[in-house]
C-alpha cells in the first residue's frame, strides 16, 4: 500500500479548513487530522471512490473534538439530535455528530455523503456508506495510531474489503475499551453486528 502524500491539487475549501484547525487543536490533533486526511484520501483512490470528498472528511472529522461538554450538548440538542443516556453521561461522544454541524455551517460543506462520514467515523453505523467505511477505518488506522501486527494487518485488509475491515476493526476497538474498561455505545455494538454479516470470524483481542 502506498499512502497519497497530501491533497496534491490544494482545493480552494483547504486552506480555510486548515486555518480552523490551526486555531482550534494543538499540534499533535492536527497532525492526526493531516494523517487521516492522507489515508483517506489513499484508500478512496484505490477503491474507485470521490477522492476530494474522502480528504475533506479526512481533514474535517475532529473539528469539535475539543469544544467544551456543555457546548457539545447544546449545539448536539439545538440540532435536533436525539441523545441516550450514554451521550448525556459522556458528551465526547457527540464530538463526531458535532463535527458533522460545523462543517456544514461554519465551512460550508454541503455533500451529504462527506457530513455522514464525519458524524460516523467514532462509533460507525450499520449499513454505512462507502465513504463512511474510508473515513472510520482511517481515523482507526492511520500510521499514528501505532505499529503492531494487529493494526499493520487491518490496514492490509482496508486496502482489501471495506466491509471486513470495519468489521475487524469494530472488534478490535471494543476489545480496547473493554481492557480499559471505558463504556461501550451502542451503536459501536450495531455497527459491529452488522458488518459482522458479512466478513469472517473476528481477530482476537491482542
Amino acid at each position: 500500500m502506498g499512502f497519497a502524500t497530501s491533497a496534491k491539487e490544494n482545493p480552494r475549501w483547504r486552506e480555510p479548513v486548515l486555518a480552523w484547525l490551526h486555531r482550534s487543536m494543538p499540534k499533535p490533533r492536527l497532525a492526526h487530522s493531516l494523517r487521516v486526511e492522507t489515508l483517506a484520501l489513499d484508500l478512496a483512490h484505490h477503491h474507485g471512490l470521490n477522492g476530494e470528498q474522502a480528504a475533506q472528511a479526512g481533514l474535517m472529522h475532529d473539528l469539535a473534538k475539543y469544544f467544551k461538554p456543555e457546548t457539545l450538548l447544546a449545539m448536539a440538542r439545538a440540532a435536533g439530535l436525539v441523545l441516550d443516556p450514554l451521550e448525556e453521561a459522556y458528551p465526547q461522544l457527540l464530538h463526531a455528530d458535532v463535527s458533522a454541524l460545523v462543517a456544514q455551517q461554519d465551512l460550508g460543506v454541503q455533500e451529504p455523503e462527506v457530513l455522514a462520514a464525519i458524524a460516523n467515523h467514532t462509533l460507525g453505523r450499520p449499513a454505512m456508506a462507502p465513504l463512511s467505511c474510508i473515513l472510520f477505518l482511517a481515523d482507526a488506522l492511520e500510521p499514528g495510531r501505532g505499529d503492531t501486527p494487529t493494526l499493520n494487518h487491518l490496514r492490509q485488509m482496508s486496502y482489501q474489503n471495506l466491509a471486513a475491515a470495519v468489521y475487524h476493526t469494530c472488534d478490535y476497538k471494543l476489545c480496547q475499551l473493554a481492557a480499559q474498561a471505558k463504556p461501550i455505545h451502542p451503536r459501536a455494538l450495531s455497527t459491529r453486528d452488522w458488518f459482522a454479516a458479512h466478513c469472517s470470524v473476528p481477530l482476537p483481542c491482542p
